[in-house]
């Protein structure tokens, strides 16, 4: 079976929290997202990095629409906190309506503004004057998570479930599943559940079972 494929609804993704955030050596980056969410630190955040580095799961966390298409949120109100992701995405009305949000933002201390795109302030490929303000705050670099970083993060999973996996699971599923955390995750949880309904372990053989059975029904066969 192909990433594509359980990338395609075989089994929901963990809703994207904070608290489910795998930060690996992005500690400061989870903490800054914290303190956003609590209404603290500075008034203005960009984060970045590579495809993969988890800056749209802090995103989708810290309040934007993981259903919609990239866009801005209009103002909210006093003491609201406006995320916006891939910056680098926005067309021109788009770039129009984060600058108006940048001001309209500016003038209240008690709202918060974190957006995200893949590089640096400087580099992105946007108007002027928005690059100047998307440096105005804080700006902070996600680093994509290691090998060792996810299989870390699988064995605690495991843990939490109350459940015990074979010492060849965690590598095998890192060999032959979709690589970024959030699918991996997911197909941990689906995996616990089918070996509930077996009375099985967690192993290998169990995985390979589970995604022979996904195959059969997408073929529907």
């Amino acid at each position: 079976m192909s990433g594509e494929q359980l990338a395609l609804g075989l089994f929901a993704p963990r809703r994207q929290t904070l608290d489910n955030f795998v930060a690996g050596p992005n500690a400061a980056v989870l903490a800054a997202a914290r303190d956003l969410a609590a209404g603290r630190g500075p008034q203005f955040v960009y984060l970045w990095g590579a495809t993969g580095c988890g800056r749209t799961h802090l995103l989708n966390a810290l309040g934007a629409r993981p259903d919609m298409p990239p866009g801005v949120p209009t103002y909210a109100g006093p003491g609201a906190l406006h995320a916006v992701d891939d910056v680098h995405r926005l067309d021109p009305a788009g770039q129009a309506a984060l600058f108006a949000l940048f001001n309209e933002v500016r003038v209240d201390p008690a709202a918060r503004l974190v957006a995200a795109g893949d590089v640096p302030p400087a580099r992105l490929a946007l108007r002027d004057d928005l690059r100047s303000r998307l440096a105005w705050g804080l700006a902070l670099k996600l680093q994509v998570l290691t090998e060792q970083d996810k299989a870390d993060a699988l064995r605690a999973q495991a843990e939490q479930l109350g459940v015990r996996i074979s010492p060849e699971l965690v590598p095998y599923m890192l060999a032959h599943l979709p690589r970024d955390m959030r699918t991996l995750a997911a197909a941990l949880d689906a995996l616990d559940a089918y070996a509930l309904s077996q009375a099985r372990g967690l192993t290998v053989p169990l995985l390979r079972d589970w995604l022979a059975l996904q195959d059969s029904k997408m073929s529907g066969t």
